[in-house]
């Protein structure tokens, strides 16, 4: 009978690939891919707050959502988290699809479950559901992930030349309360994710 051993309730042939075993037993048990404490309400609540600081500030909803959250994966160079998310703004390139603030979730994801291994099949397949759960999440806060939805404008090409930011611009749009949600949105599934891992670690303890 070949020796296994169950993690993450996924049954592995030990004799069969004792290389991928042993690097999947010690990924888990040290759970590699965590990069980010578990952060109480107020600090959660805090980072919203930063995100709405930037867009008011006169950053993209992109960037507002990555910036306010880089700092946690290492990128303590807020000027390079800016630049990092800069092109996502208004729908990707102001083409008003995808919602920028969406995208600053995603670019985030990225950092916390992305893979850089060549052929990580099942890195890819993590990340993919981080996002997808994500985008879920957000459709269903928001009630879409486009952009021209979002600000109830037609889904026509769009001049790259932003508009001007005046008090009518910030009035008139729900930008900076859903770069704030979407942070609390991205933190909130990250504290839950950390809780998932901690119950399966257990279980796979006991």
């Amino acid at each position: 009978m070949p020796i296994t051993c169950r993690i993450a309730n996924e049954v592995l042939p030990v004799s069969q690939n004792l290389r991928t075993f042993v690097v999947r037993y010690i990924y888990f048990v040290f759970d590699m891919s965590k990069t980010v404490p578990h952060l109480s309400d107020e600090e959660i609540a805090l980072r919203a707050d930063r995100a709405r600081e930037l867009f008011h500030q006169g950053f993209n909803c992109s960037q507002s959502v990555f910036a306010a959250c880089a700092d946690l994966y290492g990128i303590d160079d807020e000027s390079l988290a800016l630049r990092l998310a800069a092109s996502f703004g208004g729908g990707i390139g102001r083409m008003r699809q995808t919602c920028g603030a969406a995208c600053g979730m995603f670019l985030l994801a990225g950092l916390e479950t992305g893979s850089s291994t060549p052929g990580d099949h099942d890195g890819k397949a993590a990340n993919y559901a981080f996002v997808q759960d994500l985008a879920a999440r957000f459709k269903q806060q928001q009630g879409s992930l486009i952009c021209a939805e979002l600000l109830g404008i037609a889904p026509k090409p769009q001049s790259p030349t932003p508009e001007p930011r005046t008090e009518a611009y910030y009035h008139k749009r729900p930008c900076a309360d859903i770069v704030a949600e979407a942070v609390r949105l991205y933190l909130n599934a990250i504290n839950e994710k950390q809780l998932h891992s901690s119950e399966e670690k257990r279980n796979f303890a006991g």
